[in-house]
């Protein structure tokens, strides 16, 4: 791979390749790793100065069932488990073609990286499916996620790796979910636990040393390293801060697009296709205000997406014929966000997926009831705060917890023992009283409100019991608890002061709405026709889970599946053009 500029140098204003992927994340690198391999020229056009988008930010994970992972250890499935359940967690948004695609394809793309590039996997044998209580629903073997990776193999590709969000690591480093979390989180309670916590801090302080990041690299951060050092081995070329500012068409084709590099305009002639894959419209204000109601009735919406994400995928799309799904169940991959106030002014959001799980945590609205089963799917926590907000008022809640939960487990950014709380009480974003009616007045509360809910909620917590939500009674919200508390991992009384609390308001992981595309990843038109040249993947492509939220890694496992197929179906009609091209030099 050659050095960006140099590249660009070589070729002055116009770049020739057969396949132009715009957008670096787990759906657009997998297509150009793919292409690559098939034989093709690739380029990779990121508009960040980093690349990995959404997908760096990430947990990594990828819902793929009969993985050849899990069939290699006895536990493959009928094809039909897994329809049963999406049919179950879908309803009217089932789209059988698109799904049966994804259910064919998605173990092949697993094989295929696998087998031919520096991406690998380990199996999630115990992440169940959110809606255990649904037909088809399992308790593991249907995820994977990506192995860690040693930052040092990407050479200098690392200085263009999209690091994770700040306030998901300590100190840089990332955290991976399973052991590595559970050793984290018992460091204080195991002596185990302590010495593998001492090993990891100082391997990591001697990086930030010797390198100034952290270099063993997990969750989507390991993923996206694994597929750059792929794409980079199989020759493709990799553009940063270079945004696509418009297609290229001859005819109704399109044939390329013009990037804004910082050497200028540059044309990039592909001549077999065009994947977008910029990552949805997380920070597009417009879409948003259109397609999320919340946002329509006065409520912000927080993304932990990166910036960068706007919705350039899905305007470029529009430009050509393009047009995209108005009709789904949700238009965004909910999860609740707290703003997290930072040194240098700017505010960081961090996605609340583990925490609420735990014993010992309630979430409120301002009327001090509970809402919803803290513990549940993150996407579902958020369409119930929506629901409980009245009109006209903003919809935001509050996690409730005392210093046991604080220390054990963290609040949001908010790290466990022994990371000090001082700063996050200074800054204001962790709340700190006595009482619980003075936290009600602090965080502005209706005191008779949290004092009911948290005396109804403590009395049955005792017993290990929700009556309420039933917290605690499907396979995933017990996986979220503490296997060391009893009865219920997942509940707790909330009981000795001080007490604390974070303000969570509506985000989300990215957006589900998107570019409308058939079972092979083709761009249509508003009739079902597909426009020549255009594929589509990731967060650009309209979410084949028509809005919902079956699955931790029901994101990345399409994103990536389908840029596979993108790239598949772009090479076999390369191939079918040459064969046709032979026949006729033959023929004459």
């Amino acid at each position: 791979m050659k050095d960006k500029d140099a590249a660009l140098a070589d070729h002055g204003a116009v770049i020739t390749c057969d396949v132009l992927v715009i957008g670096s994340g787990a759906g657009g690198l997998a297509a150009a790793v793919v292409a690559a391999h098939r034989g093709l020229k690739v380029i990779v056009a990121e508009k960040a100065d980093t690349f990995g988008g959404t997908s760096a930010y990430s947990g990594g994970w990828l819902w793929v069932p009969n993985a050849p992972h899990a069939v290699a250890a006895g536990h493959g499935e009928d094809p039909e488990g897994p329809r049963t359940y999406l049919r179950a967690v879908l309803g009217n948004q089932y789209d059988e073609a698109k799904i049966a695609a994804f259910l064919d394809a998605g173990p092949r793309m697993l094989s295929f990286f696998e087998e031919n590039t520096e991406v690998h996997f380990n199996v999630g044998s115990g992440v169940p499916d959110f809606y255990g209580h649904l037909p088809g629903a399992v308790t593991g073997w249907r995820s994977v996620v990506a192995a860690p990776y040693d930052g040092r193999h990407l050479g200098a590709l690392i200085t263009r790796l999209r690091p994770p969000i700040p306030e998901t690591t300590f100190l840089g480093m990332g955290i991976a979910s399973g052991v590595d979390m559970r050793m984290f989180l018992t460091a204080m309670r195991s002596v185990k636990a302590f010495a593998y916590v001492t090993r990891r801090v100082l391997k990591h302080i001697r990086d930030l040393a010797v390198h100034r990041r952290a270099m063993q690299l997990v969750n989507g951060n390991a993923l996206i390293a694994r597929l750059l050092r792929s794409a980079a081995d199989a020759g493709v070329m990799l553009l940063s801060a270079s945004p696509a500012k418009g297609l290229l068409r001859d005819g109704s084709r399109v044939t390329g697009a013009i990037l804004a590099t910082e050497r200028g305009e540059v044309q990039v002639t592909a001549r077999c296709g065009v994947v977008l894959a910029t990552g949805g419209f997380p920070h597009d204000p417009k879409r948003l205000n259109d397609l999320l109601p919340h946002v329509k009735a006065g409520t912000p919406h927080y993304s932990a997406a990166p910036q960068d994400n706007s919705g350039d995928g899905l305007r470029l799309a529009e430009s050509v014929g393009g047009h995209v799904a108005q009709t789904l169940a949700h238009a965004a991959a909910y999860a609740p966000v707290s703003l997290v106030p930072r040194a240098d002014g700017s505010v960081g959001r961090f996605p609340h997926l583990v925490e609420r799980g735990k014993p010992g945590i309630i979430a409120v609205m301002a009327n001090g009831r509970r809402f919803t089963d803290e513990g549940g799917p993150y996407h579902d926590y958020v369409r119930a705060m929506i629901a409980a907000t009245p009109p006209g008022e903003p919809s935001v809640s509050w996690l409730i917890c005392d210093r046991r939960f604080l220390r054990r487990y963290g609040l949001g950014a908010v790290k466990p023992a022994p990371v000090s709380i001082g700063p996050f009480l200074k800054n204001g974003y962790l709340i700190e009283a006595p009482t619980m009616a003075d936290l009600a007045h602090r965080c502005g509360i209706d005191a008779a409100g949290l004092g009911e809910t948290v005396e109804t909620f403590n009395r049955h917590a005792a017993r290990g019991e929700d009556p309420q939500f039933h917290r605690g009674e499907t396979p995933y919200q017990r996986v979220q608890g503490d296997p060391d508390h009893k009865p219920n991992p997942c509940i707790a009384p909330i009981v000795n002061g001080p007490f604390y609390a974070v303000k969570v308001v509506p985000g989300s992981l990215g957006t589900f709405a998107g570019i409308e595309t058939d079972a092979a990843a083709r761009v249509l038109d508003p009739t079902g026709q597909p426009v020549p040249g255009l594929y589509a993947a990731g967060n650009d492509m309209s979410s084949i889970m028509g809005g919902h939220y079956p699955s931790g890694g029901i994101t990345l496992g399409p994103a990536m599946t389908f840029g596979f197929m993108a790239a598949e179906t772009i090479a076999m009609g390369e191939r079918q053009t040459q064969d046709t091209d032979g026949r006729r030099e033959n023929a004459v």
